[in-house]
């Protein structure tokens, strides 16, 4: 059986490319590395909600503990709008990288199932870390079980975040601004 290595941003979006890849026959083995998370309570809830969700499925999970949320903020600073590209970057690199290291025969990535993420950025920065590191890049695009796997994490229980992590996009789903400038609230 080939063995993939998947990315994994939260436990919500694990269900259905989880499903999807082992009924393609993969052994899956996730990889959990999120430094644009924000805050930190945040990034520990994801990882907790990630845990318990593996557990019941079966999934053995490879966690960075390390939280380098200062070069993430630094690298980011001043270049807000290029935020999704550096993200992306760093966190599919780092998968490349580890799936060559540990004999892996492909990688891929949850960020391929959430109908809020960039999906072709995310295809892209993929393909270009599959040739930089030497290593098959998996593209299925996941988000046509979007619906199934929502259910799924709705039914599994585990906590399911409203925003992509970063605190840009934390500020961007409650702040508002009118068309007179005046901040108002999110509705």
């Amino acid at each position: 059986m080939k063995k993939i290595l998947l990315h994994v941003c939260c436990g919500p979006c694990t269900f259905y490319p989880l499903e999807k890849l082992r009924s393609n026959g993969w052994e899956v083995m996730a990889f959990f590395y999120n430094p644009n998370i924000h805050p930190y309570s945040e990034w520990l809830r994801r990882r907790e909600a990630l845990t318990e969700m593996a557990e019941a499925k079966g999934l053995r999970v490879i966690i960075r503990n390390d939280y380098p949320l200062e070069e993430f903020l630094r690298n980011v600073a001043f270049r807000e709008s290029q935020r999704c590209t550096y993200c992306y970057t760093l966190r599919l690199e780092a998968t490349a990288r580890l799936a060559k290291k540990s004999g892996f025969d492909a990688f891929t990535t949850t960020l391929l199932y959430s109908k809020r993420q960039k999906h072709e950025l995310a295809k892209n920065i993929a393909e270009n870390a599959a040739a930089k590191y030497k290593i098959p890049f998996y593209y299925e695009d996941f988000r046509s079980g979007w619906k199934e796997g929502q259910r799924m994490a709705q039914e599994s229980g585990i906590y399911r975040q409203q925003y992509c992590g970063c605190i840009f996009s934390e500020k961007e789903r409650f702040y508002r601004v009118s068309s007179t400038g005046t901040p108002r609230k999110a509705s």
